[in-house]
Formats: structure tokens, C-alpha cells, sequence
């Protein structure tokens, strides 16, 4: 990839994995699914049961061969979150509640600026975190030990 191209890259993404979009633009016009994958390189998003084109595979060593029919990526600009009130396309913009927390809000004129939930999916983690501690992790009793001294400056390196 070219710097020209990076400079577009999409710096704040505001359609996630796990969102229910329309399609805007291209063959699936007006059609609603889900976000099954983002690929943030490129701009693209993988909507799930949308732009499906035919791939010819060759056989090889455990896997058959043929014609089959996969999701192809659409261009991040091609798709809209849907408002979760109305059923229509709209803007995501970002909204702080009272307490403080960010969420993501519907925005635009004639824009019903209902909160935007965050997907499920992305609570799931692909790979549970470990419960206990593997041969690399420092043990507990060394993260604990106080090894600075910030009235007597005791620990400083000496520079």
C-alpha cells in the first residue's frame, strides 16, 4: 500500500463488527444484515448473506474443489448503521450520558438520537484469557515489592 493510500485509511470507525447495517450502494441495495468482519487495511467490511460472488477453488490436500459462493468485502462508505428506532439508515455520532460514559448515538436531522447499543460479539473474546500464571508471568510477590522510595529517593539509578 502507497502513502497516498494510507492517508485515507479510516482513523475513527464508526460502524463495528456485530452492527445491523444497510447496504447503500451497490448489487444489495436497501438491504439490512449484520457486520460479520471489519477489515480496518483496507476500508472493507464483510456483511453477513450480502455481495456474494462465486470463487473457483482448486482442489489440493484436504479440502475439496469447485464453484462456491462467498461473501466478498463492500467498502465501509457502502454501508450505514441502522437506527434501532426507526429501521432506517442514519449518521453514528458519539453522545456522553450524565454519569459520563461515551455511547454512540444516532445523529442527523430528522434523526430519532437514540443510543446506538454496542454489539454483544464484541464482549466475546476468541481466546480466553489464561486464569492461572504460565512460566513468563512474574510472580506476585515481586510486582508487590516496593522497590522506590519517593521521600528518601531511595532505588533512584544513578545517571
Amino acid at each position: 500500500m502507497g502513502w497516498k493510500a494510507a492517508e485515507k485509511l479510516i482513523r475513527h470507525w464508526k460502524v463495528l463488527r456485530g452492527d445491523n447495517v444497510m447496504i447503500i450502494r451497490g448489487k444489495d441495495k436497501g438491504e439490512t444484515s449484520v457486520i460479520k468482519r471489519v477489515i480496518c487495511s483496507q476500508n472493507h467490511v464483510i456483511v453477513e448473506g450480502k455481495n456474494l460472488v462465486k470463487k473457483h477453488i482448486k482442489q489440493g490436500q484436504g479440502h475439496e474443489g469447485g464453484i462456491f459462493t462467498v461473501e466478498a468485502p463492500l467498502h465501509a462508505s457502502n454501508v450505514q448503521v441502522t437506527d434501532p428506532v426507526t429501521g432506517r439508515p442514519c449518521k453514528v455520532g458519539v453522545k456522553y450520558l450524565e454519569d459520563g460514559t461515551k455511547v454512540r448515538a444516532v445523529r442527523g436531522t430528522g434523526a430519532s438520537g437514540s443510543i446506538i447499543p454496542r454489539p454483544e460479539i464484541l464482549k466475546i473474546r476468541a481466546t480466553p484469557r489464561p486464569t492461572v500464571a504460565g512460566s513468563k508471568d512474574t510472580p506476585m510477590n515481586l510486582v508487590l515489592e516496593k522497590t522506590y522510595d519517593a521521600k528518601t529517593g531511595k532505588g533512584m539509578p544513578e545517571l
